[in-house]
C-alpha cells in the first residue's frame, strides 16, 4: 500500500495530503474512540516468481494460471497478469548456470526460450485458467504480475514430467510472491543426491543473499554461500553440495536476503528416488501442521528445526480419517536450538491418508519442518515433499489439477469445520462445481475434488474456509507412468486476496499541529 507523504510548501497541498492520509488509514483520535473493525478489502497487484524448471532434455512442462471468480468484479479498469522470462541465467550445470539460452538445444517439437522480458503465459479472465509448455531444457525463471480483477488469489503452478535420469518423475511448485527469508527443512548435500537452490530476484536493483546451513550440531560452516549475489531479473541457481564438504542426509537450508526480495525454491534430485521441488517451511510456529500424506506412502521421513535460542518438546500425532494417535516410539520430539532433527516414520500411515501434527508441550519453541515422502517401492520409488502449511483464513488456490488425478487433503487439528471446494472451469472449456465439507476435529479428510462438468483442460481448485476451527489443506498430483508412480504435494496456504483497511476520518485539526 502507498503511503502519502505530508508537504508544508502550501495549504492546498497540505489539505489534499491529509486528506490522503485519512482514507488510507491515518484515524483521528475521537474515531479511535469508536474504531470498527478494519474492512477487507482485495488486493490490486500480485507478484509470483517461478524458478526455472529442468536442464534435462526429457522433461515437459505445463505451467497453469488462474484467478478465482470474484462474487463482484469491478468494472473499469483493465486487468492483466503476465508471466514473463527472466533475464538471467536458467539452466544448471553443477554450481553455476549458462548465461544464454540455445534454441537449438530444444529437442524435437519442443519450443525455443522466450527472450527476457516476453510474455510466456497471460491469463485473460477470472474462473479460468490458461497453460504454456514447453519442452526446452533452457526454459528460464519467470516473473509475473496481475493487477485489477485479476489479482487477488492469482495462483499459477509449474509442473514437469522427467522422463529419466535423476530426479525422473513428477515435479511441482507454486509460483510464490518474493520475500526476505525462507526455511527449507530437508535438503541434502549427500552422495548421489543434487538439491539445488534457485533464487530468483524480481526487481531492476540487484539482490544479496546468505545461504545457511544447520545440522544436527548446529549452523555448518559455508563460507561460498555468503553474500551470493543476485543480478537484477535473473535467477541464480546454487547446488548446495558445494557449499560444504561434508556430505549430510538432514538439513536445513536458510535463504536469507541482506537487502532486496527474492523468490526462493529447492529442486530435490535423487539417483534412485526421484525428486521434485521443496517449498518452504510457514513461519515458525511452536505447533505446526503438514498436510496431505498419502494413504500409500512406504517411506516418511521428518525434518525439524529450531530457528531460535530456545529448545522445543514437541508431541507428534498423526490425524488420520477417524482421529489423531500418536505414532508408536516417536510420541514426543525434543529439538535443541539452532539444530536439526530428523525422524524416520517409516510407513506411518498404514493404508490410510493422514496428516502430521506438531503440537508445544509447554513453553516450547517455534519450530519449521516438512516431511519427505515416498511411495512405490525397489527401483519404482518417487519421492516429494510437504512443508508446515499455516491455517486458511479465508481461501487457498492450487492451479494445475487432472481428471482422476488429483487428490485434497483437508485437516482440522482443533475444531470440527466446514469448507467448501470449487473445481473451475478447464483451460480448454467445461463448467465450475462446487461441493462443501465437513471435517471432523483431530482427522484429516482425503477427498477426489469435484470433477467440473465437460471439463477439458487442467484444472483449478479453490478451497474456503465456511466455518468451525483452522482447516489446513494439500494437493497431490499423481501422474503414474510406465509403473512408476509418479507425484507431487503443493500445500495449499491462505491466498492473501484481501487486505484489512481501517475505517478513517479527516483530522484537519493536524494543520495547527
Amino acid at each position: 500500500m502507498k503511503r502519502t507523504t505530508l508537504s508544508l510548501f502550501g495549504a492546498a497541498a497540505a489539505l489534499a495530503a491529509v486528506t490522503g492520509v485519512a482514507a488510507l488509514g491515518g484515524a483521528s483520535p475521537a474515531a479511535e474512540t469508536g474504531a470498527k473493525a478494519p474492512t477487507r478489502l482485495p488486493v490490486q497487484r500480485s507478484t509470483a516468481l517461478c524458478p526455472a524448471p529442468t536442464s534435462s532434455d526429457v522433461a515437459e512442462t505445463t505451467y497453469t494460471s488462474f484467478t478465482p471468480q470474484a462474487k463482484a468484479q469491478a468494472g473499469g479498469k483493465t486487468s492483466t497478469a503476465q508471466l514473463l522470462s527472466a533475464a538471467g541465467p536458467a539452466a544448471k550445470s553443477d554450481a553455476k548456470a549458462d548465461a544464454k539460452a540455445d534454441p537449438k538445444k530444444a529437442g524435437k517439437g519442443a519450443k525455443a526460450p522466450q527472450a527476457a522480458g516476453k510474455p510466456v503465459l497471460s491469463l485473460k479472465e477470472p474462473g479460468k485458467p490458461a497453460t504454456a509448455t514447453t519442452s526446452s531444457s533452457d526454459a528460464p525463471a519467470l516473473v509475473g504480475t496481475a493487477d485489477g480483477a485479476l489479482a487477488p488469489g492469482w495462483t499459477t503452478q509449474q509442473t514437469t514430467v522427467i522422463a529419466a535420469g535423476a530426479g525422473r518423475g513428477l515435479h511441482g511448485v507454486t509460483c510464490a510472491a518474493p520475500d526476505t527469508s525462507f526455511w527449507f527443512p530437508g535438503v541434502s548435500t549427500v552422495k548421489g543426491r543434487q538439491d539445488y537452490v534457485h533464487v530468483t530476484n524480481p526487481d531492476p536493483t540487484a539482490a544479496v543473499v546468505d545461504l545457511e546451513l544447520y545440522g544436527k550440531d548446529g549452523r555448518i560452516k559455508a563460507p561460498t554461500g555468503e553474500a551470493v549475489n543476485v543480478p537484477p531479473r535473473s535467477t541464480v541457481p546454487v547446488l548446495l553440495s558445494t557449499l560444504t564438504d561434508a556430505p549430510t542426509e538432514d538439513l536445513t537450508l536458510h535463504v536469507a536476503a541482506r537487502n532486496g526480495r527474492v523468490g526462493a525454491g529447492v529442486q530435490a534430485s535423487d539417483e534412485k528416488l526421484g525428486g521434485d521441488w521443496l517449498a518452504p517451511s510457514g513461519d515458525a510456529s511452536p505447533s505446526v501442521v503438514l498436510p496431505g500424506i498419502p494413504a500409500d506412502a512406504t517411506s516418511v521421513r521428518l525434518v525439524a528445526h529450531v530457528p531460535g535460542d530456545d529448545d522445543a518438546d514437541l508431541k507428534v500425532r498423526l490425524a488420520g480419517p477417524t482421529g489423531s494417535i500418536s505414532p508408536a516410539g516417536h510420541e514426543t520430539l525434543h529439538i535443541k536450538s539452532g539444530m536439526t532433527t530428523a525422524v524416520d516414520l517409516g510407513d506411518v500411515t498404514k493404508g490410510q491418508a493422514g496428516s502430521l501434527l506438531l503440537t508445544a508441550e509447554g513453553d516450547s519453541a517455534p519450530v519449521v519442518a516438512a516431511l519427505r515422502v515416498a511411495r512405490g517401492k525397489g527401483d519404482k520409488q518417487e519421492t516429494a515433499f510437504i512443508p508446515a502449511t499455516p491455517a486458511l483464513d479465508g481461501r487457498g488456490t492450487v492451479a494445475d489439477n487432472r481428471p482422476k488425478g488429483s487428490t485434497l487433503a483437508l485437516v482440522a487439528p482443533g475444531k470440527e469445520a466446514q469448507v467448501k471446494v470449487t473445481s473451475s472451469a478447464g483451460a480448454d472449456g467445461g463448467s465450475p462445481v462446487s461441493k462443501t465439507y465437513t471435517v471432523k476435529a483431530g482427522t484429516t479428510l482425503a477427498v477426489e475434488p469435484p470433477q467440473p462438468g465437460g471439463t477439458k483442460g487442467p484444472y483449478a481448485v479453490t478451497v474456503e474456509k465456511v466455518s468451525g476451527g483452522p482447516v489446513h489443506a494439500s494437493r497431490t498430483l499423481a501422474l503414474p507412468k510406465d509403473g512408476l508412480p509418479m507425484f507431487t504435494i503443493q500445500p495449499l496456504p491462505d491466498d492473501r486476496s484481501t487486505v484489512a483497511v481501517p475505517e478513517a476520518e479527516q483530522d484537519l485539526s493536524m494543520l495547527n499541529r
